[in-house]
């Protein structure tokens, strides 16, 4: 019961499943701000019918138009409403350290002060 405890409390398990629901609930609402956008495209059109119906030739081509305009939508949200910001907070509060010694230089340093050390003694 106790690695039970530790999993859902110290696992990330909570903050994934937040993501999980508001990441469905935000695809709830992208499906329906796309379908607007493809009605408003639709009727510029002349079809009457919706984007979504649109089958030219009985090619169900306005189906993939609408999933490839969500796709977009969401991937462009999802870089300039997360990675963009964090990045910068990364940089800015995580900076890369400088480029220094590795940490051969620093064990090859070490060994030579100790064989310099005990050639003197």
């Amino acid at each position: 019961m106790d690695g039970f405890r530790k999993f859902i409390l110290g696992g990330g398990l909570v903050p994934t499943a937040v993501a999980f629901v508001m990441g469905t609930a935000f695809a709830a609402v992208v499906t329906a701000f796309v379908t607007i956008i493809g009605d408003i495209i639709a009727k510029f059109a002349g079809n009457k019918n919706g984007l979504a119906n649109w089958a030219p030739d009985g090619i169900h081509i306005g189906a993939f138009i609408i999933a490839f305009v969500g796709f977009l939508i969401v991937g462009a949200v999802v870089y300039f409403f997360i990675v963009v910001p964090y990045t910068k907070s990364k940089e800015r509060f995580f900076p890369d350290p400088e480029p220094g010694a590795t940490t051969e230089d620093l064990l090859t340093e070490i060994r030579d002060l100790l064989a310099a050390r005990q050639g003197q003694a």
